[in-house]
């Protein structure tokens, strides 16, 4: 069994030194190798990661794509199992990614498995909450039978913390090569429909989590549209996405209750109607010229 770690990077000196220490002890493993994908950083991210001694993939900022870049990454990769993180993706410890891929070893069945986020302990409030609704304690497996039960669920995961059985994503036809986000959703999707079992695993842990802006989340919420509006199969497939979206807000309001954060349930509604308001244009982008996709999107490069 080999395990293949990789890493996309953009300017990620200051998050990869916290997570440096951790990677080379799995770099200097038997079986373990540990690749960065970096697109033209201008700190001393490729400087850090040759010196420790790990493989280094050097693309265009402009060629960048979230399904395009790690299946290159995988192509040049030994892995019989890949192991992806986001550089901001902090391991919580030496055990980590040993809890992540022991679901892949064990059980053949399993095509993927990703493991909990946890808030930053700087984290706010609102993004705090998101990890802790989304990432419980008690770790699960889903298969195509759960759809019923978890509706959209079923099909979430991320690439922020996640492993593959390397057989089973080529045979799934790896990530789609152009896609603004998602593309471990597309796959879990695929192999959910073969037959094959997600895992998540709670006590494989990173510190990863983001205190987005209303307008962020409003343009995130656009990409997620769009995603799902062109791969419209994983909703019908699996139920829509807005139920979900209900029981987050209910929850959440109740979380800012309990913790005496009251005050922010203004922002909570405001908040989430963007997001919705978001999505929903994203279904619909078809009917918005490009140069305004532009404005409303996170991920400009992407409609290039």
């Amino acid at each position: 069994m080999k395990v293949s770690i990789i890493i996309p990077t953009l300017n990620a000196e200051k998050d990869l030194k916290m997570n440096i220490e951790l990677l080379k002890k799995y770099n200097k493993r038997e079986g373990f190798e540990v690749i960065i994908v970096d697109s033209e950083s201008l700190d001393n991210t490729v400087k850090l990661a040759r010196d420790s001694e790990f493989e280094v993939l050097n693309i265009k900022k402009s060629e960048f794509n979230h399904g395009g870049t790690r299946n290159l990454a995988v192509n040049k990769s030994k892995g019989s199992i890949i192991v992806f993180l986001t550089q901001d993706a902090i391991l919580k410890d030496e055990n980590s990614i040993d809890n992540l891929i022991r679901p892949l070893i064990e059980n053949k069945d399993i095509g993927m498995s990703y493991g909990r986020q946890l808030p930053h302990l700087n984290a706010k409030v609102m993004g705090a909450f998101a990890r802790i609704h989304n990432y419980p304690e008690i770790s699960s497996v889903k298969s195509i039978k759960e759809k019923e039960v978890y509706g959209i669920k079923t099909v979430f995961c991320s690439n922020s913390f996640s492993a593959y059985n390397t057989k089973v994503f080529q045979e799934v036809g790896m990530f789609p090569n152009n896609v603004i986000l998602s593309e471990d959703t597309y796959v879990c999707s695929k192999m959910l429909k073969r037959n094959y079992k997600v895992a998540y695993v709670g006590d494989a842990c990173v510190y990863h989590s983001h205190d987005y802006t209303i307008k962020e989340e409003f343009k995130r919420y656009f990409d997620i549209g769009v995603f799902y509006g062109r791969e419209s199969w994983i909703l019908e497939e699996f139920s829509k996405a807005e139920k979900e979206g209900i029981t987050f807000v209910i929850e959440q309001g109740k979380y800012l209750l309990k913790n005496k954060n009251g005050h922010l349930i203004l922002e909570l509604v405001v908040r989430n109607a963007m997001k919705y308001l978001g999505y929903r244009l994203g279904l619909s982008e078809k009917k918005i010229p490009i140069s305004f996709k532009r404005k409303l999107s996170m991920h400009k490069g992407y409609w290039r």
